[in-house]
């Protein structure tokens, strides 16, 4: 018992070490923006497992750098309520709860209706910018309890330590938009050959509406879907207070 009781404790220390070492990485991002996040390193290793070479476009801006119309655009299209919640919008997340609640019982079913065809089912997210911030600074893709209690704990500590208007800097510079394409300016230059200032109301949509599978809208320009999101985020966009 006594040997398991050590264990405990130093697991315990271990736990709080790294939860002083990430309170100590975001307390300095008020200063210096991270060079890199876990999303982008993982992504970057896939890239060069498949293709042997990394085709990686990132320029890293102040806010002011960044045209108002896209950061309307993409906090109307990802987290409408950024300036008003604490990190976590709770109502967001019960319905995406019982959202894929309810796909899953669809795809039970389904599955016991044609046992031979594999079963697809779309996942709802709820995340918050700074939800999604914190997982792409530090943390893997996969989708368990324990993963998820951290980014609501790195949630917080993002929100304790660094202004709403810091929290989008960031993000805005770090986001994926398309195969190697990291942050605002270098998404800017690549569909549209202009800085991340410059970009009108129509731009700006369309790149805010990709965010959420940037790979897969990054080959379909033309889809009707991008262009139909986007006039919707368009409608939009004048509501929203920026930090």
């Amino acid at each position: 018992m006594r040997a398991f009781g050590r264990w405990l404790l130093l697991l315990l220390l271990a736990l709080l070490g790294l939860q002083l070492f990430f309170a100590l990485r975001i307390l300095t991002m008020n200063w210096i923006a991270p060079e890199s996040t876990t999303f982008q390193r993982s992504q970057a290793w896939q890239i060069v497992n498949r293709q042997g070479v990394l085709p990686w476009r990132q320029e890293t801006v102040p806010i002011s750098a960044v045209a108002n119309t896209l950061q309307r655009a993409v906090i109307a299209s990802e987290d409408g309520a950024f300036t008003q919640h604490n990190g976590v919008w709770w109502q967001s997340l019960e319905k995406a709860w019982e959202k894929n609640a309810k796909a899953k019982a669809q795809a039970e079913k389904r599955a016991q209706r044609q046992p031979d065809k594999p079963v697809v089912m779309k996942i709802v997210g709820g995340s918050t910018i700074t939800q999604q911030l914190a997982k792409n600074l530090f943390l893997s893709g996969e989708r368990t309890l324990l993963r998820k209690g951290q980014e609501l704990m790195l949630t917080l500590v993002l929100e304790t330590f660094l202004s709403k208007r810091r929290i989008l800097e960031i993000y805005l510079n770090s986001v994926e938009w398309g195969e190697g394409v990291f942050g605002a300016e270098a998404a800017a230059q690549h569909y549209f050959r202009k800085s991340a200032s410059r970009l009108n109301a129509w731009e700006a949509a369309r790149l805010a509406v990709m965010l959420p599978r940037p790979r897969y809208f990054e080959k379909l320009a033309q889809s009707a879907y991008l262009a139909s999101r986007a006039e919707t985020i368009m409608a939009r966009m004048n509501d929203v207070v920026l930090p």
